[in-house]
């Protein structure tokens, strides 16, 4: 995204009710924060049915979500955005509101995200740049109560692993998976819940990673903004960091990814969180969470494509792959599962994407 005066594109719109209902709402928010509504471009899309608007006015910019009720509900966005806000972190304000039509004027964080920032070839920044990620992560589980959000529980995790043979192999790869296949999938993805479940719980953003992660616009601000907050639960405390560290679209080799976790933990542990105190149980715990929402991405990156129309997701479909078999590969417990990728995607290693060593 870029900063400049806006461009003459056309903000385009497929329901011209919605079209008409847009800009009667944003003539009225107007006056009150000073828009001027000619300046109106895209700013970006998501996975979901939101879109961001950008939009000037009184000398700055802002952010203004387009998400039709029908296919999103704004209210846990507003929720979190709260809770993230008393927690001390940098989130975007609701400004307005018009919760029936799903139309929200936000304040704007920036136009760069944290992985725009991601140099592999500077690696010592960039250990300062995820550390920056790990303080806004233990900022937000350090405010965490039980019963505030929904529950990360074994309902919700199994549902989530069922999108891998859903999606992943059955519609995607055109497989018919046999009894055999589902009762191994059955088996292993009990396995996985239960081990997960085993973690203690804190609040969850369910994807902190840098695509999520904004640079502020004022070098005097040291947090880093987090958008895209309003899947939030309550559940493992692993989650967020094999989300920060195996990320869906950049992957960075072990080394990296060790040294970021370790510090993690380690602050964590000092602060008081629930995290275990010897490192190489929470690493392995970390792993199978990881496993966990890899299986569940891959699936989901397959839905975007076949059900949403939106290929460019599963492009990365080979990234999840090689996190997925790495880790079946690592914990005999895992081995009928990896026997199965191995099976369907052929016995050769999944080729990596990683860079950088500290």
């Amino acid at each position: 995204m870029s900063d400049s005066a806006p461009s003459p594109s056309v903000v385009a719109w497929s329901d011209p009710r919605r079209e008409a209902a847009f800009h009667e709402w944003l003539r009225r928010v107007t006056p009150a924060h000073g828009l001027e509504p000619a300046s109106l471009r895209p700013a970006s899309a998501d996975a979901s049915f939101r879109r961001y608007l950008r939009v000037d006015g009184a000398g700055r910019s802002f952010i203004v979500m387009d998400a039709p009720p029908a296919q999103e509900d704004c209210r846990p966005f507003v929720k979190v955005a709260q809770l993230m806000a008393d927690a001390g972190l940098h989130v975007p304000r609701v400004l307005a509101w018009d919760e029936p039509q799903g139309f929200m004027l936000l304040d704007d964080l920036g136009t760069q995200t944290m992985i725009e920032a991601v140099d592999p070839q500077q690696v010592r920044a960039m250990q300062q740049l995820y550390l920056r990620a790990v303080d806004a992560l233990l900022a937000w589980q350090l405010a965490s109560r039980p019963g505030v959000l929904p529950p990360y529980d074994e309902a919700l995790l199994t549902r989530e692993l069922s999108l891998f043979p859903d999606w992943y192999l059955q519609k995607h790869r055109g497989l018919e998976l046999p009894a055999r296949m589902r009762e191994t999938l059955d088996a292993q993805f009990r396995l996985i819940v239960q081990r997960n479940l085993a973690s203690p719980s804190v609040y969850v953003h369910r994807d902190f990673m840098p695509r999520n992660l904004m640079l502020p616009r004022d070098p005097a601000e040291p947090r880093l903004g987090v958008l895209d907050f309003q899947d939030a639960v309550y559940g493992p405390i692993t989650y967020d960091i094999a989300c920060l560290m195996r990320d869906a679209f950049l992957s960075w080799d072990e080394e990296f990814v060790l040294d970021i976790t370790v510090r993690y933990w380690e602050k964590a542990l000092k602060a008081g969180l629930p995290v275990d105190p010897d490192f190489g149980e929470f690493y392995r715990a970390v792993e199978w969470m990881g496993l966990q929402r890899h299986l569940k991405v891959a699936g989901i990156f397959a839905r975007l494509t076949l059900r949403d129309g939106k290929p460019k997701y599963l492009a990365d479909a080979p990234r999840f792959i090689s996190y997925i078999r790495t880790a079946t590969h690592r914990y005999r417990e895992l081995a009928p599962l990896a026997r199965l990728l191995d099976e369907v995607e052929g016995s050769d290693a999944v080729a990596g994407y990683a860079f950088g060593r500290v």
